[in-house]
């Protein structure tokens, strides 16, 4: 079965079985090829052979950072004695991202099979999965595929005949947004509140119990097998040098067709948006995209003619982050929507350091105010310089993603909170 969203310039790499319920099954997605990338690396690759073609591959990070992944597992240490431990990341909360959870849901083995390689190859023994709590239709999902996992010899004492031991916890989370920060997660994973740490010592060092550990996002090791399988320049026929391979992006806001969309890091953003998405609403003008979810910076609808990679977006002036795209049409209200995702960041601060406690709260009240006509001409540059004192000042960066949107729309968006606070009216269009 198609899935509904599947667009014909697509790269279905990750989201190919996406739709396809037979995947979902050990014996489906064996049937597909899966677990040929663990046969090939367990047995017959080094441990220093699977990095370097990960390295080589120049995958990065999906989950926000784009850090390198194979220079991430270089950093493990070797034959240091110690338990070593892979995290994956699936607590999948950034506003706009809905993309991990459908590898979860249509092929949990796609993700069993690239941790059960990354641990490998960072000489780890123990896996520990942290899913978001919300994902109530998942969760039981990615359970069962665990379990078929352990009876067909992919997980357990003796991982495919090699006298390996790889072990498999799920960890379900309690609905925090700071425990997708990974060392957040670390310190929930041990039981304790979901507060970032100080780094260094990075988790390389000083992870999970104090021990040597890797954390990745979903997507990154999920793309993992296919490059196993087909090498590391296969993997670099998409994208572009800085950016290779393949993206999901979560498309959503003001949309004919969101959904999940699977794209080579070259593509046009432009085209995301009004070609594979079908562009805004009928009669309606495209007014503003966010392409990385909600904490990165705001683009105009003039800005998005640009590529997807990470150093495209950055050169357009935001990031690719989770890969969450918003899109708001000319009805949306650009301070009540900046609004709504800075008393997100207010919410779900741990309150550890004083400039995002306080001033996500304090940016939250402030804008409320204009956007209910109350606002003051002191407002907006009063903004800017709380978002100056929140952004590179705190421990994790979830004070920065509340500045990035509350910066970038007063720069892009300057004359809807004058209207707000001069003309107490908004010229969204109903």
């Amino acid at each position: 079965m198609a899935y509904p969203f599947a667009h014909p310039r697509e790269v279905r790499i990750v989201s190919k079985h996406f739709g396809d319920a037979g995947a979902r099954p050990v014996d489906g997605w064996v049937e597909r090829g899966g677990y040929r990338a663990a046969r090939k690396a367990l047995p017959e690759m080094t441990r220093d052979q699977v990095i370097a073609t990960v390295e080589a591959s120049g995958l990065r990070g999906r989950g926000g950072a784009g850090f390198p992944t194979g220079l991430k597992w270089k950093f493990m240490p070797k034959d240091d004695g110690k338990p070593h431990y892979l995290v994956v990341n699936a607590d999948e909360s950034e506003p706009g991202t809905f993309k991990d959870r459908e590898i979860l849901r249509w092929t949990p083995h796609q993700l069993l099979e690239g941790a059960i390689i990354g641990a490998y190859a960072i000489r780890a023994e123990h896996i520990y999965i942290y899913i978001r709590g919300e994902f109530v239709d998942v969760i039981p999902v990615l359970r069962r595929a665990v379990v078929e996992a352990y009876e067909r010899g992919f997980l357990g004492e003796d991982v495919l005949g090699t006298g390996l031991r790889i072990e498999c916890t799920i960890h379900v989370g309690a609905g925090a947004y700071i425990a997708g920060e990974e060392t957040g997660m670390l310190s929930s994973l041990e039981g304790r509140r979901a507060e970032p740490r100080m780094k260094p010592p990075f988790p390389a060092q000083a992870g999970l119990f104090g021990m040597p550990t890797t954390v990745n996002n979903v997507e990154s090791l999920a793309a993992v097998p296919h490059i196993l399988v087909n090498g590391a320049d296969w993997y670099r026929q998409w994208g572009t040098e800085q950016s290779p391979g393949t993206k999901l992006f979560s498309c959503c806001g003001h949309l004919r067709r969101p959904g999940n969309y699977e794209v080579a890091m070259d593509f046009n953003l432009k085209d995301l948006v009004f070609d594979l998405c079908g562009g805004p609403r009928p009669g309606r003008r495209l007014r503003a995209v966010i392409p990385g979810g909600s904490s990165v910076p705001v683009l105009t609808a003039d800005e998005i003619d640009c590529p997807v990679s990470y150093e495209g977006l950055v050169q357009a002036g935001s990031m690719v982050g989770s890969g969450g795209l918003i899109a708001m049409d000319d009805s949306a209200c650009l301070v009540r929507a900046v609004r709504r995702m800075v008393e997100f960041y207010a919410h779900e601060s741990c309150g550890q350091c004083t400039q995002c406690r306080e001033g996500t709260a304090w940016a939250a009240r402030i804008l409320r105010r204009i956007e209910e006509g109350e606002g003051r001409d002191s407002d907006i540059p009063l903004l800017l310089d709380i978002s100056e004192n929140m952004a590179g000042k705190t421990i994790c960066v979830l004070s920065d993603s509340a500045a990035a949107p509350i910066v970038s729309s007063i720069q892009k968006f300057e004359d809807e909170y004058w209207a707000h606070i001069r003309r107490r009216s908004c010229t969204a269009v109903s």
